[in-house]
């Protein structure tokens, strides 16, 4: 998937990108319910997301170039909860950041240090991705 499938929008922006093209995403993130939510475990980070299935995978995918570990999503909360007051009380709605993937995104219901701290992750992932992509393409041979 190329990196530039992966862009971060600031809460309440408009920079002329499309609205969200995936349905199913656009459906989680109207749902006013919590059954709507998502976790990632990636480290010690519970992070609360919303997304459809398919996309939230994608994210989780990223995020786990920068982890020794995989990072696991659940749909259900997890043993333990989620142990950030701030993330525990962050509100499901528009005013959270969206985090486009591919024709889709990924809403991070958490509090602002953990938004930060998921969205760096996420972006470590994309650059650490691109290393990848170019380390594979240098050391493949034309095949003219």
């Amino acid at each position: 998937m190329p990196a530039a499938d992966f862009q971060y929008s600031e809460p309440g922006t408009d920079d002329g990108r499309p609205p969200v093209q995936c349905e199913a995403c656009r459906s989680a993130f109207e749902s006013d319910s919590r059954q709507a939510v998502s976790f990632l475990l990636v480290d010690q980070l519970t992070i609360p997301l919303v997304s459809c299935e398919d996309h939230l995978e994608q994210f989780a995918s990223v995020c786990g170039l920068t982890t020794e570990d995989a990072a696991e999503t659940l749909d259900h909360r997890p043993a333990g909860g989620v142990r950030c007051p701030g993330c525990q009380h962050a509100p499901h709605s528009g005013t959270q950041p969206v985090i486009p993937v591919r024709e889709g995104a990924v809403l991070v219901v958490a509090c602002p240090e953990h938004q930060s701290k998921i969205l760096q992750r996420f972006q470590a992932g994309i650059q650490t991705r691109r290393t990848l992509s170019s380390s594979v393409d240098a050391a493949t041979p034309s095949l003219r």
